[in-house]
């Protein structure tokens, strides 16, 4: 019945006056619904269009992408116009109250219900069509640690003038490979590291990146390392295709440094994707390595510096701030200089020891010094006799098997992560007592803490918590202790077991990366690490893994 008197009124209402008609059309039940109904419609759209934003968002922040700007202003405006939508029908119901028990429309409060009714619909509709229809976020790239101050860094002469030489030889145009190279654990790592920082912060370079290549000479991990830097992502698969993708990113830089760490043999650049000579003047290179060998050949380095051993007196600074000043103490004093004397000038050495020895007393460091005056047991060719007595003193140091256990553990399996080192220990037993992921966790945080404040790890380049990493000398050490006192080898596709009759017969553990084996290698194993590099590893073990019946 009211919706009939509303008609008649309004066709009088639309002849006489036109905007008073507008204001009285809200009255009609059938517009006043249709504007709600729009309204509900709307903002229904709107609602899904959020949810499916936000799973976006969510997926790219889990990627660690950055959200764009107008894709998180969107979200917060549509918030805003969804909450003032619910608000509005959720007042409706009692606003909308009808006068004569329902038989009409409430005239106070019908015109402007209905006018924000419209209102709020439109505004739905404008944020629905300023959606985003673009890309939602944007890849990042990290911060770079290259930048930090380098703790390790000490600026003796012997190395502050080498650190100038290198500089200098970077500004020269005609100079674009350079090789620093000297013994295991005389400084080399920690002086790359400083030339980068320094190329950074003195703008010499568009973009530095680093990356360790090491004995192993992962290709593909080199890549992965120079294309994070870059913030480049792969498609391919293969190495060469990479290279090829990794190489024509390099060559939009113009100025750029690629130091390539620790290379222990000839390394082709194209393999790995990095433009070098006349392919891009703009490219330069600086390698670490063992030997000035290294580079010979094709590889021939422009510019060499050789890193020999700290001077006596840097020496000593070094090994005071390790040990700490106590040393300085007239009962102490004489012993702990014999000490760092017996460390050669290696820096591995000098830290390893002096952290192991600081705070302890005057017996343990003259115990101390009678070990490292013993003849080394080391035959490593590329270890001095210094550096293994002093590690070999670090490792006897440790108070506690668990320590020992992981140190060696990560020595041989070359494990650099939390996660990876407490699944590894949770299967050998190593933990004993221990029974919960989460506590195993908090023992591993622990021990890995414990090892680094004694020198034996080191922070990852990366400077993230749950990596780590350890000097490819004292990796070295920890693997020779592993093969003497547990029957721990190592072995990789250019190597055999030492002593194979040993190994089938006593060995408790052997630890393979990339190694093909034959089908006569026949072993009581109990535990067997293999790193599946590709199908081969797999492939050529055949029936032995049917053979290992104590393999835990």
């Amino acid at each position: 019945m009211a919706e009939i008197i509303l008609t008649i009124v309004l066709e009088v209402v639309k002849c006489l006056a036109p905007p008073a008609y507008r204001q009285i059309s809200y009255l009609r039940e059938s517009k006043y619904t249709s504007n709600l109904q729009n309204l509900n419609t709307e903002v229904a759209k709107l609602k899904s269009e959020r949810v499916s934003t936000e799973h976006q968002v969510d997926e790219a922040k889990r990627k660690g992408e950055e959200i764009e700007e107008n894709v998180e202003n969107w979200l917060a405006t549509a918030n805003s116009v969804i909450e003032e939508a619910d608000k509005f029908t959720e007042d409706e119901a009692t606003a909308n109250k009808r006068c004569f028990k329902g038989l009409c429309p409430n005239l106070k409060t019908r015109p402007r219900l209905s006018e924000e009714a419209e209102r709020q619909k439109e505004a739905a509709v404008k944020v629905l069509d300023a959606r985003p229809v673009n890309s939602i976020s944007y890849s990042i790239i990290p911060e770079d640690t290259l930048l930090m101050p380098n703790k390790d860094f000490e600026a003796f002469e012997s190395r502050t003038s080498i650190l100038n030489e290198i500089i200098d030889a970077l500004k020269n145009p005609n100079v674009n490979m350079l090789l620093i190279y000297g013994m295991g654990g005389i400084g080399k790592t920690t002086l790359a590291k400083e030339v980068a920082r320094k190329a950074e912060c003195d703008k010499l370079f568009d973009q530095v990146v680093f990356s360790e290549v090491s004995e192993s000479r992962d290709v593909r991990k080199i890549q992965g390392e120079i294309a994070d830097k870059l913030g480049l992502k792969f498609d391919e698969e293969s190495e060469s295709g990479r290279a090829r993708r990794l190489y024509d990113r390099l060559k939009k830089e113009k100025r750029i440094l690629v130091i390539l760490d620790n290379i222990w043999e000839n390394l082709d650049l194209l393999d790995v994707g990095i433009p070098h000579g006349d392919d891009h003047m703009g490219c330069k290179v600086l390698f670490t390595a063992r030997s000035e060998e290294v580079l010979s050949g094709e590889m021939e380095s422009r510019k060499n510096f050789p890193v020999g051993f700290l001077k006596e007196d840097e020496a000593w600074s070094l090994f005071t701030k390790m040990a700490g000043d106590y040393v300085e103490g007239n009962e102490l004093k004489e012993v702990a200089r014999d000490v760092a004397k017996e460390c050669a000038g290696l820096p591995v050495s000098i830290v390893t020891v002096a952290r192991a020895l600081r705070s302890k007393s005057i017996r343990e460091w003259k115990d101390a010094l009678e070990q490292l005056r013993r003849p080394s047991s080391s035959n490593f060719k590329d270890v001095q006799p210094a550096a293994y007595k002093a590690i070999e003193l670090s490792y006897n140091k440790l108070k506690r098997d668990d320590l020992k256990n992981i140190f060696l553990l990560i020595g041989y399996t070359a494990i650099s992560s939390i996660h990876d080192l407490l699944m590894c220990g949770m299967g050998l037993g190593l933990f004993q007592g221990v029974n919960k992921i989460e506590v195993a966790r908090n023992r591993v945080h622990t021990l890995v803490r414990t090892l680094k404040a004694s020198c034996m790890l080191l922070d990852h380049i990366s400077q993230k918590k749950e990596l780590f990493s350890m000097h490819d000398v004292v990796r070295d050490v920890a693997v020779s202790i592993a093969s003497t006192e547990r029957n721990v080898f190592t072995a990789t596709i250019s190597q055999v077991f030492p002593n194979l009759e040993k190994l089938k017969v006593d060995a408790k553990h052997v630890v393979t990366n990339k190694y093909l084996f034959s089908e006569d290698l026949l072993c009581k194993l109990k535990y067997l690490y293999v790193e599946l590099v590709d199908e081969r590893t797999i492939l050529s073990l055949g029936d032995f893994l049917q053979r290992l019946h104590t393999m835990k």
